[in-house]
C-alpha cells in the first residue's frame, strides 16, 4: 500500500494533532498521503478524492468510518479506523497506539475483513425508483408527534407479520451492536452473513427479533394511521441519509452487492473486544 486517504473528523481531532502524526509517519515511510476535503456541512467531497487510493485512514469514531464506507461503497478500499470516539467497535486503533499501528500497516501485518452491507430500494416523492446503502442498519421510524406506526413486513414476498411499533431496525452483523442492540436485538459476530429484524418498542408482548438469511429480501409496507389517517415515517440509512415515506409506500431491503473492507490490526478476538467494550474498558 502506497497511497493513503486521510479522513479526519474535525470535531474529534480539533487541532489535527493526530492527523499530523499519522501523515508524518506514513510520509516518513515513503507513502503518499492525501487529506480529504470537506464541504461547509463537513461532508466529504467525493470528487476531490483521487481515483487511485490503496487505503483510507479514518480519524474519529465509528460514525466517521461508516460515512467513509457508505461513500465509497462501490470501491473496495480498505478502511483503517483510529478511535477518537467512545466505544469504537469499528475504529480499533487507539490514539496511544498509532505509531505501532502505522508500523503494522507498512509491514503488511494486518487482516482485511469483508463486512456485508444492506441496500434499500424505494420510490421518492416523484415516483422515481432510488436506492441507498448502509453498513450498520436501515431504520424505519415514526415521523412527527409521538405515536405508533403500523406496517406490514414481507420476506421473499410472503407475509411475515403485521406490526404496531415505534419502528423497526434492519441490521447487518456489523450493526448488531448499534441501534439493534439498544432495541433489544441480539449481538452477532460481525463477519457473519445474515440480516436481523428488531421491532422498536413493539406494542405486543410476543414480538422478538428475527434472524434471516442474507439472501432473503425484506419488504416493509407502511400502513394507515389511526382511524385510517395518512401515516408518515422516516427511513434512515446508518442514521445519516433519511427519506420520508407515507401510507401505501414500500421499501425493499436486501443484501447489497457492495461490501465494506475493514483493516484489522489487533489479534484480539471479537468476543474479547465485546467483553471489554461492555465492561467499559
Amino acid at each position: 500500500m502506497d497511497r493513503f486517504l486521510i479522513v479526519t473528523n474535525d470535531g474529534k481531532d480539533t487541532e489535527h494533532a493526530v492527523t499530523r502524526q499519522v501523515t508524518e509517519l506514513l510520509c516518513a515511510a515513503g507513502k503518499q498521503c492525501v487529506l480529504c476535503k470537506k464541504d461547509e456541512q463537513k461532508k466529504i467531497i467525493r470528487d476531490s478524492v483521487p481515483e487511485e487510493i490503496d487505503c483510507a485512514v479514518v480519524i474519529g469514531g465509528d460514525g466517521s468510518l461508516i460515512e467513509v464506507a457508505r461513500l465509497f461503497w462501490d470501491k473496495a478500499i480498505p478502511i483503517l479506523g483510529i478511535n477518537m470516539g467512545t466505544l469504537g467497535y469499528l475504529t480499533e486503533v487507539e490514539v496511544g497506539g498509532i505509531e505501532e499501528a502505522v508500523g503494522q500497516v507498512i509491514r503488511g501485518d494486518y487482516v482485511l475483513e469483508r463486512r456485508m452491507m444492506l441496500e434499500g430500494i424505494f420510490r421518492d416523492g416523484s415516483g422515481k425508483v432510488r436506492s441507498d446503502v448502509s453498513l450498520n442498519d436501515i431504520v424505519v421510524s415514526r415521523k412527527g408527534e409521538l405515536h405508533i406506526i403500523h406496517f406490514r413486513l414481507y420476506v421473499n414476498g410472503e407475509l411475515l407479520n403485521d406490526y404496531e411499533a415505534d419502528g423497526v431496525v434492519l441490521s447487518t452483523p456489523t450493526g448488531s451492536t448499534a441501534y439493534n442492540l439498544s432495541a433489544g436485538g441480539p449481538i452477532v459476530e460481525p463477519t457473519a452473513s445474515l440480516i436481523v429484524i428488531t421491532p422498536i418498542c413493539s406494542h405486543a408482548l410476543n414480538t422478538r427479533s428475527i434472524v434471516l438469511s442474507s439472501e432473503d429480501e425484506i419488504e416493509i409496507a407502511i400502513g394507515p394511521g389511526r382511524n385510517g389517517s395518512k401515516e408518515e415515517v422516516y427511513v434512515a440509512f446508518d442514521g445519516a441519509d433519511t427519506i420520508s415515506l407515507k401510507t401505501g409506500d414500500r421499501v425493499k431491503v436486501r443484501r447489497s452487492d457492495a461490501s465494506a473492507t475493514i483493516m484489522k490490526l489487533s489479534k484480539v478476538s471479537f468476543l474479547e473486544t465485546l467483553r471489554r467494550k461492555m465492561k467499559g474498558n
